[in-house]
């Protein structure tokens, strides 16, 4: 694929996540192969560092660094020699915005995650993010800030296989293991769980297994994945983020929900785009139709994780989260 096809896969993705659709054209219109796709996004993200030190008030650098961690993020999409260093800076970008936004904000980690705890310590209750293939916790900062406006705690993670910790671990399909150990990390009774691509199997898999999960959806997520099925680019990223081709073919061979969603306690909301054209993930509503609670919701005109669609879904998936969580309605 050459840097302009890649560009314009890449456009809802980037867009989604938060940054100025203008200047992701004026970056990508400059590159010449996917190989630049990296260094010039770092290059960005360096250049609102730059903002961030010159800025007049502490409002203004964390807004500078929030948009620093995410073309960091976005640095990491396609495969180079410094994608490590670019999940790092991302990392590193996000901390300092919160410590200069939201001093009460805390970093919590444990084995296999990391991620941080925003929003009022008396919340009424508290979301977990997960991410997903090749997401991380820079890159849904909206459906963060969608569930923190409705008074929610938020703790946005990485997991194994993901953002900062990509380049120390590898996936697991047992991800309930993981968000039991956040639930215990954070030390609340019941969580909400908002699972996006395939941190949408994640979720539903871990809503299934963890009690603790009171309130669940997905975004995107697939129901069955056939590792024969899915496009190359995508069993190249899940090779290298689970250790190798015969690792990635057997993570795959897990991901299937047809015996777990009646298993699914919480009340579930499961959201397609009829856009998305990845095998295994075109289609979840199987997820909703056998989760004893679930709902499904399809936007004719979503792509795979909505990002150029956020008005169909995000108040709806924030609302039902923090009415499955509390009771009330937002």
């Amino acid at each position: 694929m050459n840097a302009t096809d890649f560009a314009a896969a890449q456009w809802s993705h980037a867009t989604g996540a938060g940054v100025d659709p203008h200047e992701y054209r004026r970056v990508t219109g400059g590159l010449t192969s996917v190989a630049d796709w990296g260094p010039s996004f770092l290059n960005t993200g360096w250049a609102y560092l730059d903002r961030a030190d010159e800025a007049g008030s502490s409002v203004s650098a964390g807004e500078h660094l929030l948009m620093a961690a995410r073309w960091f993020h976005l640095a990491t999409l396609a495969p180079y020699a410094e994608a490590g260093r670019a999940a790092a800076e991302a990392d590193d970008a996000l901390s300092r915005a919160l410590t200069a936004l939201e001093p009460g904000a805390r970093r919590v980690s444990g084995e296999g995650f990391t991620g941080w705890l925003r929003g009022p310590s008396d919340a009424p209750g508290t979301v977990v993010v997960v991410p997903g293939l090749d997401s991380a916790k820079e890159e849904f900062l909206d459906v963060v800030s969608a569930l923190l406006a409705r008074g929610l705690a938020v703790f946005a993670m990485d997991g194994p296989g993901q953002g900062v910790l990509a380049a120390t671990t590898t996936l697991r399909p047992d991800y309930e293991q993981v968000v039991g150990r956040v639930i215990d990390a954070l030390g609340v009774a019941r969580i909400g769980l908002v699972g996006l691509s395939l941190g949408g199997y994640f979720a539903a898999r871990t809503a299934a297994l963890e009690p603790r999960v009171a309130a669940a959806a997905t975004v995107s997520g697939p129901f069955r994945l056939g590792w024969e099925e899915l496009p190359e680019p995508v069993r190249d990223i899940m090779a290298r983020r689970a250790g190798g081709a015969d690792a990635a073919r057997a993570f795959a061979r897990h991901v299937d929900l047809a015996a777990l969603a009646p298993r699914i306690a919480a009340p579930l909301l499961v959201v397609d785009g009829d856009e998305d054209v990845i095998p295994g993930v075109t289609n979840g509503e199987p997820l909703a139709r056998l989760a004893p609670l679930g709902t499904y919701l399809s936007v004719p005109h979503g792509d795979h994780l909505l990002g150029t669609t956020r008005s169909d879904w995000l108040p709806r998936l924030s609302d039902h989260i923090r009415h499955a969580l509390t009771g009330a309605q937002a």
